[in-house]
């Protein structure tokens, strides 16, 4: 069985995912942990619970979702996994994060590169990239049936949809995107949003001022 738990980080409060399973093999997305406290708070929680971090992942590559990667990087060798056209969002995030008032190290490029309909393996079982543009260039939302979940980064929100005007920022793109790569998922996905609380398929579909206006 596949589960998510959500721990939230830094100022923008940001939703870092702990995909598991019952043998305590964990993927975890958008690692967005910044100050020592925070890395400590995340270490720790993974070693009470003898957790096994197999990768990390991100649904896109703004400033606020990618605080924790180096972290990652350096204290379990983990590689940055993201779609090739987060990359210029990549490198522009010292400078990025000097505007919202953070130091942010830079990050030496994207070490795999994930493509749409690619599978993220975890013991058994898979996390289906889906390419879901808009918010970003390359955002990625990452579907499991096993789970009956799927993780949207700041694509879709609950009864909302990211901000298309930031660069790179595309508001019928992200429309587009959703309508035709999240709401095709069966209605009881649950939705684990980049920020805020779960939702689902269904009542995105249904209740979304966004996604129900008449175009």
């Amino acid at each position: 069985m596949i589960t998510v738990e959500s721990h939230v980080f830094n100022a923008f409060q940001v939703n870092t995912y702990l995909v598991r399973d019952e043998e305590g093999n964990c993927l975890v997305v958008d690692p967005a942990f910044y100050s020592p406290e925070e890395e400590a708070r995340f270490d720790a929680y993974i070693s009470e619970n003898g957790l096994k971090l197999t990768g990390q992942i991100n649904t896109h590559c703004h400033v606020d979702h990618i605080l924790g990667v180096k972290h990652l990087q350096q204290n379990y060798n983990l590689p940055l996994r993201a779609h090739q056209n987060e990359s210029g969002l990549l490198n522009n995030a010292p400078l990025m994060g000097e505007i919202y008032g953070l130091k942010v190290e830079p990050i030496n490029g994207i070490d795999e590169e994930v493509s749409d309909n690619d599978l993220i393996p975890l013991n058994g079982v898979s996390l289906h990239a889906i390419l879901v543009p808009g918010h970003s260039p390359g955002s990625l939302s990452f579907y499991s049936p096993e789970g009956g979940f799927v993780i949207t980064g700041d694509a879709l929100f609950q009864g909302s949809i990211g901000r298309t005007d930031l660069p790179g920022g595309d508001y019928d793109t992200l429309i587009h995107a959703i309508r035709n790569r999240l709401l095709t998922l069966p209605p009881g996905t649950i939705v684990y949003p980049g920020h805020g609380d779960p939702s689902s398929i269904g009542n995105e579909a249904i209740g979304n001022p966004f996604l129900t206006m008449v175009e």
